[in-house]
């Protein structure tokens, strides 16, 4: 007897189509790797069967599977958490160097590591962030195509609606996430349309004022953070390297920009929980000097903390800094998603370690050296945490500190 699925499959083929067409805009004869949770695999099908409608060359799925995740950890020998499998990780930077798109959708437990020895965690993403970084470059770089996008796990769904039963808390993870996604009308792809005019037009009137820096200013902040030299407001669908417009976050809600790694002044605290890799860090409060985090606590998942931002000396700098206005459609849902794609679409945010290239004039032409010179931060890692809400006030700083008002009260200004 076959059981009915909690999620709505009208809407979930719509998000399939806008995964394909507006999160990867995806090229006739362009192949596609993804990776995804093994109970998403329904979402895969259908990613699949449009990413071929589209013209896909091949289309190579790989799965993951929590219960095995959890089995190394539990069982693991010691030694295997200072190892990944390079080997995997160079094909794939093979694969993007020719031009392969990425997608990553995810939906497994964000707290699935949360039990777990912090120290085994820390060095199992060392080892997996070292081995992956050659494909990373490819896409923090923006030399391909790529979407991340999510599917409502059922361990996750329990997280984000604990009391609810898990096919219902299924059916409402989806309806959130259709949502979010733009999905639940009858033409999403529209929709997106608009939705990334808006944003442009937010990118384009930072981009027009130049400001040298931002200040934020709140219960627990206050903050200064300059940009790079040369930075550049992003936000919605933008064009990779290979000339390929596409959306890297369904949802999105933010315009964002490269801040220089020098120039970080002040102490700011976190507005909504951060689940990193398994573990949950909240309460994070941390103190800026030129640049560099001189102090860091956490009321929770402290000393996950202190070991990402010791990863490398880039971990300790800012590779981000977004804008998100307190009333964005994910924030009005009230939802705390445990999950960063969502979260930081709910709030203004900043992300420790690598800087995007894209965020600065011309920089698909830039060298790493000349990024590094206009204040590029490097580091192996890439985590974003959540600074906004409705008490933040934001004013854009120009060469002489005279300051205009950007945000007032978590909206825009």
């Amino acid at each position: 007897m076959s059981q009915v699925s909690p999620v709505d499959p009208v809407k979930l083929a719509r998000l399939a189509e806008t995964i394909v067409k507006v999160g990867l805009g995806l090229k006739p004869g362009q192949d596609l790797f993804l990776t995804a949770p093994i109970s998403a695999a329904p979402l895969v099908r259908l990613v699949v069967e449009e990413a071929y409608k589209a013209g896909a060359g091949l289309v190579t799925p790989l799965y993951g599977d929590e219960k095995l995740t959890l089995a190394r950890f539990v069982h693991g020998q010691d030694q295997s958490f200072d190892r990944a499998p390079g080997w995997l990780y160079k094909g794939v930077a093979e694969a993007f160097s020719e031009g392969t798109a990425r997608l990553a959708l995810v939906g497994d437990d964000p707290m699935l590591l949360a039990e777990q020895d912090p120290d085994k965690v820390s060095r199992a993403n060392r080892a997996t962030s070292r081995a992956y970084k050659p494909a990373l470059e490819h896409i923090s770089n923006f030399r391909i195509n790529w979407s991340i996008a999510a599917w409502p796990g059922a361990t996750w769904a329990k997280r984000v609606f604990p009391d609810l039963p898990e096919d219902e808390a299924v059916r409402r993870l989806a309806e959130a996430i259709f949502a979010a996604s733009r999905v639940d009308g009858p033409d999403p792809v529209a929709a997106w349309a608009a939705h990334n005019a808006a944003l442009k037009t937010r990118s384009a009137w930072l981009n027009g004022k130049r400001f040298s820096a931002l200040r934020f200013r709140g219960p627990g902040t206050d903050l200064t953070v300059g940009l790079a030299d040369g930075h550049e407001w992003h936000g919605g669908a933008n064009s990779a390297r290979n000339g390929v417009v596409c959306n890297p976050n369904i949802p999105t809600e933010e315009v964002f920009t490269t801040p220089h790694k020098l120039r970080v002044e002040g102490h700011v605290s976190s507005t909504k929980p951060l689940s990193h890799q398994g573990a949950l860090l909240d309460g994070i409060r941390v103190t800026f000097r030129e640049g560099r985090i001189v102090e860091a606590h956490a009321a929770r998942g402290e000393a996950v903390l202190q070991k990402l931002i010791d990863t490398d000396e880039g971990a300790r700098r800012l590779g981000e800094v977004a804008l998100v206005p307190h009333g964005s459609p994910i924030s009005a849902s009230g939802l705390l998603f445990y999950n960063t794609l969502f979260d930081e679409n709910a709030a203004c945010h900043i992300a420790l370690g690598q800087c995007y290239s894209e965020c600065f004039v011309g920089g698909a032409s830039l060298s790493e050296e000349q990024i590094a010179a206009q204040g590029g931060n490097s580091s192996l890692i890439h985590v974003d945490w959540m600074i906004g809400s409705g008490e933040i006030d934001i004013d854009g700083l120009d060469e002489k500190g005279a300051a205009t008002p950007v945000f007032r009260k978590g909206e825009w200004a």
